[in-house]
């Protein structure tokens, strides 16, 4: 070997080395540098959903001024909606329920559904925050946001209809698509309302929709009283019959055709009544005749068909509510936006 390969082989091993040195520096700084601390651990978790609260009777009897009549802000099937006000001072809705249905469920797991049911936080649903159980008391604690039914604007005020143009009945029709679209395939389990009429949909100062009295059906499965005309006639079958996803769709395709005429399901009238008017394209005889027929029909009558599609078929036939919430939509983008 001459002395210039001497040279050269030096020189490698030279560079050798201190790359040698250079990757020993390196990796003791990768394996020695300080592990980032953990953060707490509460940042780590996911958000929890809202689970309701147990509250006492007295403090529920306190909030409501001892169920004071004065408070009563509305009645229905299954019991009487009271305005309160919580421990922390905010205003909430505590519907009391009727002692009969009380009695007939008292062996059921009130609390364990309504805990279940007040996990559904959707802006198309009203929130449950609470209930309370005692011998003969079933209370549920909802949110209370200043808000009137929309059977109240289309049949009882004498404004309702002028305020309730056909654009709103529209947005109307598709916030409560998607609230029941949460409710069936959002949540888990899966929430049947059991009870979609107008009276359990509530709008709010912007007239946004939300539905109330979801999942409750459990309080009184074959009492007929106010149900009639709202769910279909299988409902009340001695086998398969009852709440269902189907019976929804049916009592939503209702309240369709009560935003189209304007009129009241009057126990099932509605829909013999509207069906062969949407058939035959009678439309002029369909729609709610305190408004105007806008100069472009055609939102109203892919409504309609919706309509008809909903409460026309037998339950296997019918749209699942998420085709149904697809239509309504893509309506309120082409028209309300």
């Amino acid at each position: 070997m001459t002395q210039t390969d001497d040279i050269a082989y030096d020189s490698i091993l030279v560079l050798l080395s201190i790359s040698l040195f250079i990757l020993g520096i390196v990796l003791i700084i990768i394996i020695c540098r300080k592990k980032p601390q953990k953060p707490d651990q509460k940042h780590l978790e996911l958000p929890a959903k809202f689970c309701a609260s147990s509250y006492q009777l007295t403090d529920i009897d306190a909030a409501t001024d001892g169920f004071n009549t004065r408070r009563i802000v509305g009645k229905g099937r299954l019991g009487t909606v009271f305005a309160a006000i919580s421990p922390s001072g905010e205003l909430v809705a505590v519907k009391r329920i009727h002692p009969r249905l009380v009695l007939s469920n008292a062996g059921f797991g009130f609390a364990s559904i309504i805990k279940t049911l007040s996990l559904a936080q959707h802006p198309n649903v009203v929130p449950i925050i609470g209930y309370s159980q005692a011998p003969g008391e079933r209370i549920i604690v909802m949110e209370f946001v200043g808000m009137v039914n929309l059977d109240f604007y289309l049949h009882e005020n004498s404004d309702g209809a002028s305020l309730l143009d056909w654009n709103r009945r529209l947005r109307v029709a598709a916030g409560v698509a998607r609230g029941i679209e949460y409710l069936h395939q959002g949540m888990a389990p899966n929430i049947v309302h059991g009870a979609l009429k107008a009276s359990n949909i509530l709008l709010d100062v912007k007239f946004v929709a939300k539905l109330c009295d979801y999942g409750l059906s459990f309080l009184a499965p074959k009492e007929m009283t106010g149900l009639v005309g709202h769910v279909d006639d299988e409902y009340w079958a001695e086998k398969g019959g009852g709440a269902c996803k189907e019976s929804d769709v049916y009592g939503f395709g209702v309240v369709l055709l009560e935003l189209l005429t304007g009129r009241r399901s009057e126990q099932g009238l509605l829909v013999r009544w509207a069906l062969p008017l949407i058939k035959a394209k009678r439309f002029s005889e369909l729609l709610d005749p305190r408004l105007v027929i806008p100069s472009d029909i055609k939102p109203l009558l892919r409504l309609a068909k919706v309509a008809s599609a909903c409460v026309g078929n037998y339950r296997k036939d019918r749209p699942s509510i998420s085709q149904v919430a697809s239509i309504l939509n893509n309506l309120e983008i082409e028209v309300c936006h």
